[in-house]
């Protein structure tokens, strides 16, 4: 899958594994996931203003931002957290944070996705952080994704999961009817997220999420963006379109490195 999703990169480094006699060792999603978020730091420079991601590819990411400046390879690192469980992880590890207010311009992001498409195009926040990821990614100078390869999709929405939408509290149904009808040709299901106690799903922005499933591609993500956008009540969606720079995918057969 990696190798035909991976044909239309305007450049593509491919880092497989080295041949060997003895049997292959077959890795778990997080380790590949962790794979991904190491090589991607390999990016990062001292000195830099970073934007640091949510969720569980992310997460290694940090953990590694952060114990290499323990380490004292890499010095003067500021970071710029995209939710309050990722500030909380980057304190614990000794990691400088700010905010936008007083960085506006962020040389590098580090980030996870639900999906990608051919074209790099993202779906994000499964995780419930979507609208402070795009104000942090939307600001960066590169932006590098990283993934294992089953989030790699012919279009958005491919994978049958969610494609989130932050929405007000107030009258979301209204708000989800609105939005399920936008895309009744495409099969559209809008449904309130829930929590793990089965109460509403409250965003970092006291907002909450409603899970679009689609059955068929929704066409022109920019018109769709645009028409998901005006409606009344919508906060911010989970398309990520032409932001990333550079994605990272981690598969059986090695890292494929696709870039703009």
């Amino acid at each position: 899958m990696a190798i035909a999703w991976s044909e239309k990169a305007s450049y593509v480094e491919v880092l497989s594994r080295p041949p060997s006699l003895s049997p292959p060792v077959i890795l778990t999603q997080d380790e590949l996931k962790k794979i991904a978020a190491y090589k991607a730091v390999e990016f990062v420079e001292s000195g830099m203003v970073l934007g640091l991601g949510t969720g569980s590819t992310a997460k290694h990411a940090v953990d590694r931002i952060g114990e290499l400046l323990r380490l004292g390879k890499l010095k003067n690192i500021v970071g710029i957290p995209t939710s309050k469980k990722t500030q909380e992880q980057a304190v614990s590890l000794g990691i400088p944070l700010s905010d936008l207010d007083h960085h506006s311009t962020i040389d590098l992001a580090i980030d996870g996705a639900d999906e990608v498409d051919p074209h790099l195009n993202l779906v994000k926040g499964r995780g419930g952080s979507l609208l402070r990821e795009k104000m942090v990614e939307g600001t960066c100078k590169k932006f590098i994704c990283i993934v294992d390869e089953s989030k790699l999709v012919k279009h958005l929405g491919g994978s049958g999961l969610a494609m989130p939408v932050e929405v007000v509290p107030f009258c979301w149904k209204f708000t989800a009817n609105k939005l399920q009808n936008l895309f009744e040709d495409s099969g559209c299901v809008a449904k309130l997220r829930n929590d793990s106690k089965g109460k509403s799903f409250v965003t970092d922005n006291g907002n909450y999420t409603v899970d679009l499933y689609l059955k068929k591609d929704i066409g022109d993500l920019q018109v769709a963006s645009d028409a998901i956008l005006r409606i009344a009540g919508v906060v911010e969606h989970g398309m990520f379109l032409d932001m990333a720079t550079t994605v990272i995918v981690a598969g059986e057969l090695g890292i494929t490195i696709k870039n703009k």
